[in-house]
């Protein structure tokens, strides 16, 4: 077995990434040196990381994580489990891409874990991060084995589980009454008070979001002879819709139909979708018992206007589905594929469902259903799966 050298571990500002091009504006196309800024500098518009694809042709973690944070992050498994998970009739193939296996149970590890390595990087001596639970447990953990502070802000309607994740590793908490907007903003006051990194998950960290297209990548390297048909994503503002995109174009793969799955209880890119609007709006009292996606995007409708144009570019949809169905697909998945889910990670499987009653999916499709965070996140949740089925 080979250790590290301590002090090496113990040196957290040397982490050794590569170095990318800079930030680019997707609105005006500006070209900004890397460094920890959120927002085009310009025009305010949503920034990309700019890099070169490696010589090898395929990505690594440790093109966007480094040694010193790593904590064994990504390459989940992308298992195949029986058709009629999906319904009784259904012919295809049926994959689950299983994110409860990272280190703090969701896929937010791997944005986390890619944007402190970059604000280690750059020197900071803290990090904060607005979060509905999941980033904000991945953020206090990543944070904890780096020796920083951590500061994570939520909305009160938070899972006691995510909550106890994030006092476990030591993290401070706020607490924010109302939705995940007001979160949002306060994490925005407190890293220009304190000068700490803002690791919030939406795309306002671009080293976080580049960092997604690791999911994609994995999908379309593991069904190279079978590229799916359909890959649905639990979605929120959307950073991982667009890891999955970037991930299969950097491949030149042929590109799945996307689908943004959202609860009818917070559905603002699904409604766009649905009425064919060019926009987004915020969402009105946001009210599901999928917490990961109860976002209204009131702060940053620019965001689901990104994610919305790459679900219609791939030819695919946008969709809303009850809570009801979504409760249903968590204990579906706990009982016939062995895979304990919280309400967010379940309703990728809800959306398909949902899609093949309505018709839209063909005889043989194959089908991948992104599960994002494990079923701890939410034991309480799990009563309401009773009362549903009642």
């Amino acid at each position: 077995m080979c250790i590290r050298d301590r002090s090496a571990m113990d040196a957290t500002t040397s982490v050794a990434l590569p170095p990318v091009a800079g930030l680019r504006c997707l609105s005006c196309g500006t070209l900004s040196a890397a460094a920890l800024t959120y927002r085009c500098p310009q025009c305010g518009g949503i920034l990309r990381v700019e890099r070169a694809m490696p010589v090898s042709g395929r990505w690594e973690r440790r093109d966007f994580v480094s040694d010193t944070v790593t904590l064994g992050e990504g390459e989940t498994p992308l298992r195949e489990v029986r058709p009629s998970l999906l319904h009784p009739d259904f012919t295809g193939l049926l994959l689950l891409k299983d994110e409860t296996r990272n280190p703090s149970g969701s896929f937010k590890d791997r944005l986390v874990a890619a944007s402190m390595s970059r604000a280690l990087e750059m020197g900071v001596e803290g990090v904060i991060c607005a979060s509905s639970g999941n980033a904000g447990a991945a953020v206090a953990c990543y944070a904890a084995n780096a020796g920083i502070p951590a500061i994570i802000v939520c909305p009160e309607s938070t899972p006691d589980g995510k909550v106890a994740q994030i006092a476990a590793y030591g993290a401070t908490f706020h607490r924010e009454p109302g939705d995940y907007s007001r979160s949002f903003r306060k994490g925005q006051v407190l890293a220009t008070e304190t000068g700490y990194a803002n690791l919030t998950t939406t795309y306002l960290n671009a080293y976080g979001v580049d960092a997604l297209r690791l999911v994609g990548q994995e999908i379309a390297l593991a069904l190279v002879d079978d590229t799916p048909d359909w890959v649905s994503i639990p979605t929120s503002s959307g950073p991982l819709v667009h890891g999955v995109y970037q991930g299969f174009a950097d491949h030149g793969a042929a590109m799945p139909r996307l689908v943004a799955a959202q609860s009818a209880g917070c559905a603002p890119i699904a409604s766009a979708h649905a009425s064919g609007a060019d926009a987004v709006s915020p969402w009105l009292n946001p009210v599901t018992v999928a917490s990961g996606i109860s976002d209204p995007l009131a702060q940053y409708p620019e965001e689901g206007n990104l994610t919305l144009s790459l679900v219609r570019d791939t030819g695919g949809i946008g969709i809303a589905v009850p809570d009801a169905d979504i409760l249903v697909a968590m204990r579906d998945l706990a009982r016939r594929a062995g895979l304990f889910s919280e309400p967010t990670g379940a309703t990728s499987l809800a959306a398909m469902r949902r899609l093949y009653a309505d018709g839209r999916l063909r005889d043989g499709d194959t089908v991948v259903c992104i599960i994002t965070g494990h079923g701890s996140k939410d034991y309480a949740a799990w009563g309401q799966v009773s009362l549903a089925l009642s």
